[in-house]
């Protein structure tokens, strides 16, 4: 007769609730345009278009003034697009002047006190509190040894790229909610249709962003298309 194992067994160690999350890398990009940039770009356009498609169910419009009022809201929308691309060169130019400014400063003065000072208002607060004097005299001392930087920076070839990217992402985002006003004849469901178009581009929108800051990609889909349903809700609300 065999032995009796009279040992307990031992049970299945609980899942351990405090286990460690796998580590999301940082999303990488190295286009021309910052990736949050562009996704910005794109809901300032379907934001603008809406503010006019939204509009065709409120002054309940015959087809021609619809149509009317349709390419009155493309051209907004484009000439949006163009104020906001020359603000980015606008802004690139002043960021590029900032930098010389730091650069040469911290070349040709005789201060160090400053100079590190000036080095650790530029760095992010979250490394700058990890920085130690002796790390920001290394900084220092490799500024000094760049070569002669401009004394007057020229928006250089990618710049007006990245400026052309933001008026095409712009005026881009109005042809998919445009498009059912074209081919459909009822205005009703053409509203609609090209309301449903619109909340699917800003969920699109959204997770891509989830991608981008390396969270749930379909929450903030959902998150981003819900502020475009409060919208067309607000809208329809007024008008019908």
């Amino acid at each position: 007769m065999g032995k009796v194992n009279l040992m307990p067994q031992a049970k299945d160690p609980k899942p351990d609730r405090n286990k460690e999350i796998p580590i999301r890398q940082p999303y990488a990009d190295k286009g021309v345009l910052d990736f949050d940039d562009r996704i910005s770009e794109i809901l300032t356009g379907i934001i603008l278009i809406l503010s006019f498609t939204c509009t065709f169910s409120v002054i309940k419009s015959d087809t021609s003034s619809v149509l009317d009022m349709l390419t009155g809201g493309i051209m907004s929308t484009l000439a949006w697009g163009l104020i906001d691309a020359v603000m980015y060169l606008f802004m690139t130019l002043m960021d590029k002047e900032h930098n010389l400014t730091f650069i040469n400063y911290v070349r040709k003065s005789t201060d160090r006190v400053k100079s590190r000072q000036v080095i650790l208002d530029a760095l992010p607060t979250v490394i700058s509190g990890l920085m130690k004097p002796e790390e920001i005299e290394i900084l220092r001392e490799k500024i000094l040894k760049l070569p002669e930087p401009e004394k007057k920076y020229r928006l250089k070839f990618n710049d007006y790229i990245s400026a052309g990217l933001i008026f095409l992402l712009v005026s881009s985002a109005t042809i998919p909610i445009s498009i059912p006003f074209i081919l459909i004849k009822d205005m009703h469901i053409a509203l609609r249709t090209s309301n449903s178009i619109a909340i699917l581009m800003m969920f699109l929108c959204g997770s891509a962003l989830g991608k981008y800051v390396g969270r749930n990609r379909l929450v903030l889909g959902i998150l981003t298309s819900l502020i475009g349903i409060a919208l067309v809700s607000i809208t329809i609300a007024l008008g019908g």
